[in-house]
């Protein structure tokens, strides 16, 4: 994506071009819907290379919804935007898709259900070898009706948000009273259509002190999976919603501690430092040692499409590659440069760039972009300091 768009212009967006791409770098510069990768690229678990093929690629089918979310990264307007993808369109962007291995397309917004041909999509997509993945907002279009067109279509998940413990919470940050019920009740609607759960809940400053309760509310809704997001201030979101470094530090200690006590599976999103926590945790002997995760960050292992076919390394990272409408999504994820730089440790600037986690971890890139308008750079909110692993290797 180019920028942060204004959603309520009918002038197209300009082309912004990363200038970090356009000086030297010095050499010491330095899922369920679920992810995981590799440090810098090459041979992933389970066979697949991040370099070549991204876990998961998000495409905002369209931009219109209902709701008026205080956290939108997409500043979503009631009605589509010109300039959206349409179908015939949409039907090309799959079928380039599916030169991807193992890759899900989740099929977001906005929200999707407003797209028509939304069924017709998600046939195509599986019908190519996709697995497909649907992120629908709380409204009354998600029927058991539709909910059955969506399965019999090939839709394999659907992921759905709560981001409260309670009605209060959960409205106030949707904008929409009785918001928090009716996500209740698409929660049900969807396990009876036979579709695993997942349940997205995006992490504030004001919402830190209510994990234990959330993970309650999460757990009551029978969900196979539960992924925090931490806040990137992009979109609508505000930097004073962030949690400041010590917050993020406490709130993933907090995440992967109580993990192994829940009944669904834990991820946490736009947080890779996750990765460092666990593996200190582990040390510590407070957690168990897990396997090494794959290493996903935006542009690496993630790629999004948005509504008028700009390619970006993710939704919350809006800076364009190249637009689908003259360029194939596959061939822009492995070669264009934003991607090839994001994926490549050794460009990492600041404590980022110095760090023994940069490869396993990398820090939010999206953060550091929305905070300091370079993607490359250190990541402000995380606490850790590298000169602290060399003065403990001495």
């Amino acid at each position: 994506m180019s920028g942060r768009a204004h959603a309520g212009t009918n002038a197209p967006t300009p082309r912004r071009v990363a200038p970090f791409l356009r000086r030297p770098v010095a050499a010491d510069d330095g899922d369920a819907i679920e992810t995981s990768h590799t440090s810098g690229g090459g041979a992933a678990r389970g066979g697949a290379d991040l370099e070549r093929d991204p876990l998961v690629v998000a495409w905002e089918v369209t931009r219109a919804c209902g709701y008026r979310c205080r956290h939108c990264r997409a500043d979503a307007r009631p009605r589509p935007l010109p300039g959206q993808l349409d179908a015939q369109e949409g039907g090309r962007l799959v079928d380039d898709l599916a030169r991807f291995r193992g890759t899900i397309l989740v099929l977001t917004g906005g929200d999707p259900m407003l797209r028509p041909d939304l069924e017709d999509l998600a046939a195509r997509a599986t019908d190519r070898g996709l697995r497909v993945a649907l992120t629908p907002s709380a409204t009354g279009r998600v029927r058991p009706a539709r909910l059955a067109a969506l399965r019999a279509a090939g839709v394999g998940q659907m992921a759905i948000s709560l981001d409260g413990p309670d009605p209060e919470t959960h409205d106030a940050m949707r904008g929409v009273r009785g918001s928090f019920a009716r996500t209740l009740r698409i929660a049900a609607d969807v396990r009876a259509a036979g579709f695993p759960l997942q349940v997205n809940s995006t992490l504030t400053r004001a919402g830190a002190g209510a994990l234990d309760a959330m993970a309650e509310r999460v757990a009551a809704t029978g969900a196979a999976m539960w992924s925090v997001f931490f806040l990137v201030p992009t979109g609508r979101a505000q930097r004073a919603d962030m949690l400041d470094a010590a917050g993020h530090e406490e709130a993933l200690r907090r995440l992967v501690t109580m993990r192994s006590g829940l009944p669904m599976r834990l991820k946490v999103t736009a947080a890779p430092a996750v990765r460092r926590v666990e593996a200190e945790l582990a040390f510590e002997g407070v957690v168990p040692p897990a396997p090494a995760p794959l290493p996903v960050n935006d542009g690496r292992g993630f790629m999004f499409v948005s509504h008028d076919g700009r390619v970006s390394p993710s939704g919350f990272l809006p800076l364009e590659a190249g637009n689908v409408r003259d360029a194939s999504a596959v061939d822009l994820y492995r070669g264009a440069p934003l991607f090839r730089a994001l994926r490549d440790p050794a460009r990492l600037r600041g404590r980022c760039g110095r760090c023994r986690w940069r490869a396993v971890c990398g820090g939010s890139r999206a953060r550091a972009y929305a905070l300091t308008g370079d993607p490359l750079a250190e990541e402000p909110t995380c606490p850790h300091r590298p000169e602290e692993d060399a003065a403990c290797s001495t």
